[in-house]
């Protein structure tokens, strides 16, 4: 790629605009999580003083349900008056104090966020496309389209070990198709699990094709080697190019492991960077790779320990939403992560423990295509795209509400019956809990209206919190132990706080519903969903989703103290960060119970 021509996305104009909307969000997050607090100043304005004392902020500002802050326009002056234009680097030096970033963290945390930054001036870079267009689009087309990353996290795009032309070659905004590397791993380090229903010959030929499998195979015999002695590992290219070919060179030059070069499918990169949509063959698994790349919180790698229990982990929530009446009813279905592969470097496991990222630097695993089962007339988007605004403000859930010609309310009612009920009946029958961001969630759209939701990235995100579950001896990875008073957090946390809360702003700000309708909604559809199964009247007593508050945890305030291993997988609960409690905004249309059970009517 031309040198100039890649940075062509970095102008003035362009970074003017990527500064001006991330200090925007670093305000908004940061005050809700408290870590600032902001003073009001009269007439809808607050300000926030720097720790020097020198440079205030000053923004118009709508304190929304939540401690949700919408902030509309912001400026940076010197207490003397004088302007000083919006950086965002600056905004988290003057701000470090209150921050918490040590000497350690902060070096890192500005390169996260100046390369968060290189990623919106990137995507502001391409030509626009209204909500309204969005919202006819294909399935990948929205996903390319997405402009936000994390609503929660303010460096969301951190991607550190990228380089810009990794950048458009990699990134999910560049949409550019990729070719995954293709390696030969000997079976004496390489470990292959697989669902009941597949095998490895099944998957590999489904995959790849006999042609390429062939030609894989007489590269192979070229060198004197048997295929029969070695399995197949897909490999991102930046992680043959950067680590496997460096870190690993003694694996290679000792033939146990062998670059077979890329395969014949073209891949796109989806919103969590690592794992790839088969462009060329839409129904074919997505492939999730190991990158060594570090982005909002973790250095991305999988571990080939950790995949070993993917598939049956898979096949075991499979069977139970298959066997759950209430789960059934909502048509939830989870993309199954079929398939996995792991090589283990013997010098490297010698000489590490589990947490190491040399442990996490070649594994893969195969996942479902939710092309493969989708009904005719029926559409995929991911759930990101309801919090997303195109350049004029305009909203893509306001436009989907208006293309199903259904009431807010009404549409509203139809997500969340498909979203939030089957995350509630999984919690209260079964103490599970999803990782239901929108980046893990597809929406499945007839017109405009949702008509079911898949569930992904599943052995890695999903927790049971009762430590006295009973569960298959594969499985019992997912077991942990949460506190009784945090189980609850996996509805409040995960989805109120970190996406309801949101789409609440998106639609009220934009004139479509307002904050009382919305809620009022989600509260009926939580009393519809209790009503729907009494005999778990005292497990909704004991976990009371219409209590009048909840503990705040902070999700940046994980990635400000450590943002390079932020919560360990096998203890959540560990790392959590409270500060105080959110009013929760469904307690004051909690319905009233009579003595025995049984919901009868909402206060309002």
């Amino acid at each position: 790629m031309n040198p100039i021509q890649a940075v062509s996305h970095l102008t003035p104009e362009l970074w003017e605009k990527a500064n001006r909307r991330l200090v925007r969000k670093a305000l908004a997050e940061f005050a809700h999580e408290r870590l600032l607090t902001p003073r009001p100043t009269g007439d809808g304005r607050w300000a926030v003083r720097a720790d020097s004392g020198a440079v205030e902020y000053r923004f118009t500002a709508t304190v929304m349900s939540l401690d949700h802050w919408h902030i509309g326009e912001v400026t940076r002056h010197r207490v003397s008056g004088e302007a000083l234009p919006l950086d965002a680097l600056e905004f988290v030096t003057e701000m470090r104090g209150p921050l918490g970033l040590s000497d350690e963290i902060l070096p890192v945390y500005l390169e996260e966020i100046t390369s968060t930054l290189a990623g919106l001036a990137y995507k502001l870079s391409r030509p626009p496309v209204g909500a309204a267009e969005l919202a006819r689009a294909g399935f990948q087309e929205i996903e390319a389209a997405m402009t936000e990353g994390h609503p929660c996290f303010v460096a969301n795009s951190g991607r550190i070990g990228y380089g810009i032309d990794d950048h458009h070659r990699y990134a999910p905004e560049a949409a550019a198709p990729v070719r995954l590397i293709w390696l030969a791993a000997h079976r004496d380090h390489t470990t292959f699990t697989c669902s009941r229903d597949i095998d490895y010959e099944r998957l590999t030929r489904g995959e790849l094709g006999e042609e390429v499998l062939a030609r894989f195979a007489g590269t192979l015999a070229g060198l004197g080697l048997d295929m029969a002695d070695y399995l197949l590992v897909p490999v991102h290219p930046w992680q043959w190019w950067n680590r496997i070919s460096v870190t690993f060179a003694a694996e290679v030059a000792e033939r146990r492991l062998v670059c077979l070069g890329p395969g014949d499918d073209d891949h796109l990169a989806q919103q969590s960077v690592r794992t790839f949509f088969n462009a060329g063959a839409p129904s074919r698994h997505y492939v999730k790779t190991a990158l060594s790349v570090l982005n909002m919180g973790f250095m991305r790698g999988l571990s080939a320990a950790y995949m070993e229990g993917t598939p049956a982990i898979n096949d075991w929530l499979a069977g139970l939403i298959g066997d759950d009446e209430v789960l059934r009813a909502a048509r939830l279905t989870i993309t199954r992560e079929r398939a996995a592969v792991g090589y283990r470097n013997p010098r490297y496991e010698a000489a590490t423990d589990r947490h190491s990222p040399y442990r996490k630097m070649l594994a893969a695993l195969w996942r479902e295509s939710p092309v493969a089962g989708l009904e005719p007339g029926l559409r995929l988007a991911t759930m990101a795209s309801l919090l997303h605004t195109d350049e004029e403000g305009r909203s893509f859930a306001a436009a989907l509400i208006e293309q199903s010609g259904l009431a807010p309310e009404v549409w509203l009612r139809r997500y969340l019956d498909a979203y939030l009920v089957p995350l509630l009946h999984a919690f209260y029958a079964y103490d599970l809990a999803f990782m239901p961001h929108g980046e893990n969630v597809i929406m499945v759209l007839d017109g405009g209206a949702v008509e079911r939701v898949i569930f992904k990235d599943i052995a890695e995100e999903i927790v049971v919190m009762d430590p006295d579950a009973d569960l298959p001896p594969e499985v019992r990875r997912i077991r942990a132990e949460v506190p009784e008073e945090q189980r609850l957090l996996s509805i409040f946390t995960d989805v109120f706080d970190c996406f309801l809360r949101f789409l609440n702003a998106v639609l009220a700000t934009g004139g479509v519903l307002d904050e009382d309708a919305f809620w009022r909604t989600v509260a009926e559809c939580a009393t519809a969903y209790q009503r729907s199964v009494p005999h778990l009247e005292e497990r909704f007593r004991r976990y009371d989703l219409f209590a009048g508050t909840f503990a705040l945890s902070c999700l940046n305030r994980l990635q400000l103290r450590n943002n390079r291993q932020m919560v360990d997988l096998a203890d959540p609960s560990a790392a959590l960060q409270m500060a105080g409690d959110l009013v929760n905004p469904i307690a004051r249309f909690a319905p009233v119970r009579r003595e025995g059970g049984g919901a009868t009517r909402a206060r309002t």
